[in-house]
């Protein structure tokens, strides 16, 4: 049986009412329990579980401390290219968005990563749109083959691929691979997302299990929160994240908080998640599932990574530049969403600093043991 099998067992109203009708008696009785059901995580998103947000607050934290100790793992992205040939109706590259496009050079590529290394990163995220024609795999391999003995770690988030190419990227050097289903409420998923190849619901939701098989070291999970009922669409990447663990255990997972933000001729959606609300779901993430990593960008306000810190995410972004070759200031590419919290990576580690913890500036790292 695959997700999308497990997916249909759970009818969207069906679970609306499980959360929607939970009580605050249940949001106690998870609050207590040491390993969460699907109907305990429920409870946690539900509206109900907002007067308990101190308590729950108090455990993530907790736990995260327990877990994690006082370590913030810092993470930047590099763009390679704002070329997509999906027509989705949240971001800045969709396809009918009439921007500039650009794809980086070997030359322009090695030029970003020497400001990012300046930074003091030694892990980079590489991200492009969904154009497999322009910055399919042949493209994105070359990538980390010549970015790999600059970086001790390297991760991506593209368009999906076949179980044999993401083998081949794992080959490369490629550690971690982000996919976020959007929404996974389906009925809804061909309006966002009404032409190319990311308009394949399957297809889409089917991505994270064709890495579980492809052996990559670490998968990214997560929903953009403000396109469809946040609750809803956390519920089911929960449910997405058991089936996963349990099937590839031995991998590693994580998980963003990816909010809609403003982007060039991109309207905003309506299902928009509150600052409180966002807090409520980071906890209810960290008391569901202790070993997750969590992370937070800056898509974000400066005031609220600052507040956050402490409360369960134990990754953060610093100095991000959403365009191909913002690094190095290449005026013509249009940003994919505009960020909120501009500060430099270094004022970024003297915050984390400032709330008693210490940033790490890389990833795993491969390494071979002798004896």
């Amino acid at each position: 049986m695959s997700f999308y099998d497990l997916f249909h067992q759970y009818p969207l109203e069906k679970v609306k009412k499980l959360i929607y009708n939970s009580t605050l008696t249940q949001v106690q009785e998870a609050m207590a329990s040491r390993e969460l059901s699907m109907a305990d995580f429920a409870a946690l998103i539900s509206p109900a579980a907002s007067s308990l947000l101190e308590n729950m607050a108090q455990k993530s934290q907790q736990k995260t401390l327990s877990r994690f100790g006082n370590t913030m793992q810092m993470y930047v992205p590099m763009y390679l290219s704002n070329e997509c040939q999906n027509i989705c109706t949240y971001c800045g590259f969709s396809y009918d968005n009439k921007i500039a496009r650009i794809r980086l050079s070997d030359a322009q590529i090695l030029q970003e990563a020497e400001i990012i290394k300046s930074y003091g990163y030694d892990h980079v995220l590489l991200v492009t749109g969904e154009a497999n024609r322009t910055v399919g795999i042949d493209y994105i391999e070359h990538a980390v083959r010549i970015l790999r003995p600059h970086f001790s770690n390297i991760s991506i988030e593209v368009q999906p691929m076949e179980e044999e190419e993401y083998v081949r990227l794992h080959d490369a050097g490629v550690y971690a691979v982000l996919v976020y289903q959007e929404t996974y409420t389906e009925e809804k998923y061909k309006l966002h997302h009404p032409k190319g190849k990311k308009s394949n619901f399957q297809y889409r939701i089917e991505t994270p299990e064709r890495l579980g098989k492809a052996g990559i070291h670490k998968i990214g999970l997560g929903v953009l929160l403000g396109l469809e009922d946040w609750r809803i669409d956390s519920f089911y990447c929960a449910l997405h994240l058991s089936y996963l663990r349990k099937k590839y255990w031995k991998t590693k997972f994580s998980l963003s908080f990816p909010r809609l933000r403003p982007a060039s001729n991109v309207p905003l959606h309506d299902q928009l998640i509150s600052d409180r609300e966002l807090v409520q779901l980071i906890c209810a993430w960290r008391l569901f599932d202790e070993n997750l990593e969590l992370s937070i960008s800056t898509r974000e306000s400066d005031t609220f990574r600052d507040n956050i810190i402490s409360l369960g995410i134990t990754s953060i972004s610093a100095g991000s530049k959403t365009n191909p070759g913002g690094y190095a200031a290449e005026p013509e590419a249009l940003e994919q969403f505009e960020i909120s919290d501009d500060r430099s990576p270094q004022e970024i580690a003297e915050m984390i600093r400032s709330k008693g913890y210490e940033p790490v500036w890389k990833d795993w790292e491969h390494t071979s043991a002798t004896i």
